[in-house]
């Protein structure tokens, strides 16, 4: 799934950001004669992509950006704000495919806690609810339409909850309730510890609790 790219100085042909040589280009194209790009780690296409392989780009692409994409759109519930977001995100991947260094963190990794931290500063800046019309369809397609309108509304409620959060206590909620990724994964894509995972998810549900309290009956939590 394509997300059309707005930085055009950092794209060449083809749609895909210009690769920069480094001097680990001779070993890297050595690798890519005798190992496949569908093969290859992150790691190494960010590399490949950085000494000057333009298919690299396309292939860690292909990997993450779906990801990306549908991370932002579970957060902020508006499928453009989401596009723009994995695309920001993506591009920022691409500028720092130079100074990568191998070990430090996974690639995919570093590109969720970039855009939970977009989708937090984008949930910041919204001024009222989203309106139902511009937020994603859910999961689901089974429900009945009365309840896609309930887990619409459910979602924008949430999104806009979590804007009034501290930023690291919405970003852990989110990972955890949104994302169902796990205390060590979350602990990982947050660089702090288990504990801390711990104590900012039971303080944002709580605060949570509190924000949404007075539209129980509305989202359809008051048989809860």
């Amino acid at each position: 799934m394509a997300v059309a790219a707005k930085s055009a100085g950092l794209m060449g042909a083809g749609g895909w950001p210009r690769a920069r040589c480094c001097a680990a280009a001779k070993p890297l194209r050595l690798m890519l004669m005798t190992m496949p790009l569908t093969e290859m780690t992150d790691a190494d296409l960010l590399r490949a992509y950085a000494s000057g392989t333009q298919e690299a780009a396309a292939e860690l692409a292909r990997r993450l950006l779906p990801g990306a994409l549908a991370q932002a759109t579970r957060m902020l519930t508006d499928r453009a704000a989401a596009e723009d977001v994995a695309q920001d995100a993506m591009m920022r991947l691409w500028r720092q495919a130079p100074v990568w260094r191998a070990g430090e963190a996974q690639v995919s990794t570093w590109l969720y806690r970039v855009v939970s931290n977009l989708c937090i500063d984008q949930l910041r800046k919204r001024k009222r609810t989203t309106p139902l019309d511009a937020i994603a369809d859910p999961a689901d397609p089974g429900e009945s339409a009365a309840d896609q309108m309930q887990t619409q509304s459910r979602m924008a409620a949430l999104s806009d909850a979590l804007a009034q959060l501290p930023e690291r206590q919405a970003q852990a909620v989110a990972l955890r309730h949104l994302e169902g990724r796990s205390n060590p994964e979350i602990a990982e894509i947050m660089d702090i510890s288990v504990r801390s995972v711990e104590s900012l998810t039971a303080r944002g549900k709580r605060a949570l609790a509190a924000i949404l309290a007075g539209r129980r009956a509305e989202l359809g939590y008051d048989d809860v």
